[in-house]
């Protein structure tokens, strides 16, 4: 009877050990990039033609988008932290950067999902990503040097009666009022998309959508914002409040 208990014993030990050495299910995650247009989805063949109306009236094109996040991280249920790609460049008219899969599986499960909008003053160095170099994404030396954060460009009807150009571009903001006195705000920031649930398949919808750069919380007057934004600093600020509310979590696909 005792050797009985002995064997029993060593067996349940066995199934035990077993059972904490089995590894979780795995997946590879794939993020898609959309764009919408106060609900209506946009695409490229959208470009090139004033057919957008702002939360100001202004009626505007599209003609060029292309914006970088960085770091983008799965936080799972212990918090402990994921980043499954540093950067990426997001190009709608070129139709590049719309969709990311991970170089790497994470284990299944649930994770909040987030990133930054542009690059923090600790990632954005001047010439450090070649893939940002070689697409001119960098930012002058005078102005700092690093890289863009988002380069929005169209055409809208203004006030005198003209079909006007708009350079929507945002940056690091700086001031060089005083040459002597430099001075920089780091106007990235953290995107939260809140929980998903990574399954073996699992594709995440990631939405942007463009109409709220004009209008939360700054209602935006494309006939005294259009262009020289980024030596502007005051409005550097200002697009990186209405930035935050850009962003939201599409569909997850199991």
């Amino acid at each position: 009877m005792k050797f009985l208990k002995v064997i029993a014993i060593a067996a349940l030990s066995i199934v035990s050990c077993s059972k904490s050495k089995i590894t979780p299910p795995s997946a590879f995650v794939t993020l898609n990039f959309s764009h919408q247009w106060d609900g209506a989805t946009v695409t490229k063949s959208d470009f090139n033609t004033i057919k957008f109306t702002n939360a100001n009236g202004q009626q505007l094109s599209i003609e060029r988008l292309r914006y970088l996040v960085s770091a983008i991280t799965l936080t799972n249920t212990e918090k402990q932290k994921t980043i499954i790609k540093a950067i990426q460049l997001v190009n709608l008219g070129e139709e590049k950067g719309l969709r990311l899969t991970s170089d790497f599986a994470v284990p299944q499960g649930k994770y909040t999902l987030s990133f930054i909008f542009g690059l923090n003053d600790t990632g954005n160095l001047d010439g450090v990503y070649q893939e940002l170099n070689s697409v001119s994404f960098n930012v002058p030396t005078m102005l700092g040097g690093g890289y863009h954060f988002m380069q929005f460009d169209g055409k809208f009807n203004g006030s005198n009666s003209l079909i006007n150009n708009f350079n929507y571009h945002v940056i690091r903001a700086v001031n060089r009022e005083d040459l002597a006195n430099v001075i920089f705000k780091d106007t990235s920031f953290e995107v939260n998309l809140g929980d998903v649930v990574i399954n073996e398949s699992g594709v995440i919808e990631v939405k942007m959508d463009i109409s709220e750069w004009f209008k939360n919380p700054n209602l935006w007057d494309l006939n005294t914002l259009n262009s020289m934004l980024m030596t502007d600093f005051n409005a550097q600020v200002l697009m990186s409040a209405n930035g935050k509310s850009v962003f939201s979590l599409g569909a997850v696909t199991p």
